[in-house]
């Protein structure tokens, strides 16, 4: 059986990894930060110093915040691993960074395979992610009984930097779904709705999306406990418009969702669930937002 070290066991890493111990396989983990270790070793994961763990694994798999932590990796990589080795890297970074990335590691004989996925943290912790791949063939074969273990849905989508595109694309589209709503339950509470009436429609209609009908349990409740915070979909945001620029792409709606969420952010949003976006839209149209100014309870 192949031996595995995880490398960034954030909200993402420590589900994927903890699935594949759990499947049986030889896995050590390592992380920048100290907690997430201490989570990883409580959650029966061996943590092992990566600069140690590189040069005798077969798999290295890793959940990294951006561009600098991928490229960072990929250098360590170069340096350390055996060649053969096969990396699988799960972040949502540029297609940019992707590809140098690779190169960098390929040079080393390091085989990258682009693996981006789509689902927060509980649907990580269930094994519901989607898995979208791309890269070399036989590197895609050679990880697929890993990937299987992460989620029901996976894709494979090229030789090359497919999976990074594709990943900003969904991102796009569910960031987009955030300033819909914002609008829409705007104008619906400007005209007398109720919060938790609306909800209930949309749900049932036909912009009853499944990330719109997974976000109305949350949010019919004002609940903007984060599962991706307003920041975090900033710096997607930024890696989507700088893809834009690259292809030529115009991507006018996208900007004004940038803005919007800049402003959830200057309101003292950052760090609350994306959805917030719709506090902002709401405050612009001299709305309350306090859960009991809109529920009527606390």
């Amino acid at each position: 059986m192949a031996r595995i070290h995880f490398m960034g066991v954030g909200k993402m890493g420590l589900p994927m990894a903890t699935h594949m111990h759990r499947a049986g396989h030889s896995l050590s983990v390592s992380d920048t930060s100290a907690q997430q270790q201490a989570l990883a070793a409580e959650s029966g994961l061996s943590v092992m110093d990566a600069q140690l763990a590189l040069p005798g694994v077969d798999i290295v798999f890793s959940s990294l915040p951006g561009d600098a932590a991928l490229l960072s990796v990929a250098a360590q990589l170069a340096a350390l691993a055996r060649a053969g080795t096969l990396w699988v890297d799960t972040s949502t970074v540029s297609p940019a960074a992707s590809a140098e990335a690779a190169v960098c590691c390929e040079r080393a004989g390091v085989l990258c395979l682009r693996t981006t996925v789509s689902g927060n943290n509980h649907m990580a912790e269930a094994a519901q992610l989607t898995v979208m791949a791309s890269g070399p063939r036989a590197a895609y074969d050679k990880a697929l009984p890993l990937l299987s273990l992460l989620g029901p849905n996976r894709f494979y989508l090229g030789d090359a930097e497919q999976a990074r595109l594709m990943k900003l694309v969904v991102n796009l589209m569910i960031a987009q779904t955030s300033a819909m709503l914002s609008e829409g339950l705007t104008l619906g509470r400007k005209g007398g709705l109720g919060w938790q009436d609306m909800w209930q429609v949309l749900s049932a209609s036909a912009v009853g999306s499944p990330i719109l009908k997974a976000k109305a349990v949350q949010l019919s409740e004002r609940d903007f406990t984060p599962t991706f915070t307003v920041e975090q979909m900033l710096k997607d945001l930024s890696l989507i418009i700088g893809a834009g620029q690259a292809l030529h792409a115009p991507l006018p709606q996208t900007a004004m969702t940038q803005q919007l969420m800049q402003a959830a952010v200057a309101q003292g949003d950052a760090l609350d669930d994306y959805a917030a976006v719709i506090k902002a839209q709401e405050r612009s149209a001299g709305l309350a937002t306090g859960r009991e100014q809109v529920l009527g309870k606390p």
